[in-house]
């Protein structure tokens, strides 16, 4: 490929709990290719269990990239893996193999191919205050003073949204703009992928999905989930304000934790439906890693 605006590569991704680790172990099993995780979860140290990391074993198996490269108390973000991703592309195709982007954090996807709006960045204090708030009034509260300020936010986001109606309303207060003013004024696209090379592994049926984030919450316990929140939360230095203490599964712990990632799951796949150069692949089905592979085997061909 001498397309210079094409980025070789393929990129494997779903909701959370569609087997995208599996289809991404069974294509390394057939092709050179070098692992770069997707997840904004999984770049930070000690959180293991709740994020449902790769095994040793696996990552001996397979070189994996973007894996435990900050502490917790540290943020990583869209516009970090945007560079930290091109990077590696670069360097996985220079050393002769195929870089397979694998993960459901589909913001970095589109910073990688599109950059990101101009926002302004977190202020701890406005953030800090604005918690306060809701303790006291409760979110409902703040998501009707969102939708005075920025009604087209308050439109798309439910009440109980804590996490995207305080950005939102942080992001008002530093700039003097609604959150919606930034949006669609994003610089053309730097990078497209190759014909076909944007895989995603999606149910047919909700329920079978659903099925399967409960069974791996029933694994991460036996895994021992809480005692590593109880660990990350002994430290003393974290906070439930953190980027990585906003992962699910940490900030809710287990008491909702379930619902949290079903919603994550949800969100993830209303991205996904806006990306119709996806090729889809029926995750609930039981040949989808021999569909993935039969997909991945012309894309290969050019791409080796």
């Amino acid at each position: 490929m001498t397309d210079p605006g094409l980025l070789p590569c393929l990129v494997l991704t779903g909701p959370t709990a569609s087997g995208k680790s599996a289809a991404a172990l069974a294509i390394a099993g057939r092709w050179p290719v070098e692992i770069v995780s997707m997840d904004s979860a999984l770049v930070y140290r000690g959180m293991d269990i709740g994020t449902a990391k790769p095994t040793p074993e696996e990552r001996r198996a397979v070189a994996h990239h973007l894996i435990d490269v900050v502490d917790p108390l540290q943020a990583y973000s869209a516009a970090q893996f945007a560079q930290d991703g091109l990077a590696l592309v670069q360097d996985i195709r220079a050393r002769g193999r195929v870089p397979l982007l694998v993960g459901g954090t589909l913001l970095y996807l589109r910073a990688l191919l599109q950059g990101l709006d101009d926002m302004p960045p977190a202020d701890a204090g406005v953030r800090q205050r604005l918690e306060h708030e809701a303790g006291r009034l409760g979110w409902p509260a703040l998501h009707q003073r969102l939708a005075e300020v920025d009604p087209v936010t308050a439109a798309r986001l439910p009440p109980g949204d804590s996490q995207r109606i305080q950005r939102a309303l942080e992001v008002f207060e530093i700039s003097g703009r609604p959150l919606s003013s930034f949006h669609g004024a994003r610089p053309a696209a730097r990078a497209r992928l190759p014909d076909g090379a944007l895989v995603s592994l999606e149910p047919t049926q909700r329920a079978w999905l659903h099925e399967r984030i409960a069974r791996r919450f029933d694994a991460m316990l036996e895994q021992g989930f809480l005692d590593e929140v109880r660990a990350l939360r002994a430290r003393g230095d974290l906070n439930g304000e953190l980027p990585s203490m906003r992962c699910v599964g940490y900030r809710q712990a287990w008491q909702t934790l379930d619902a949290a990632t079903r919603q994550l799951a949800k969100r993830q796949l209303t991205w996904l439906r806006g990306m119709p150069e996806r090729r889809l692949v029926a995750c609930d089905r039981p040949q989808a890693v021999a569909s993935v592979i039969d997909h991945c085997a012309s894309l290969m061909e050019q791409l080796t």
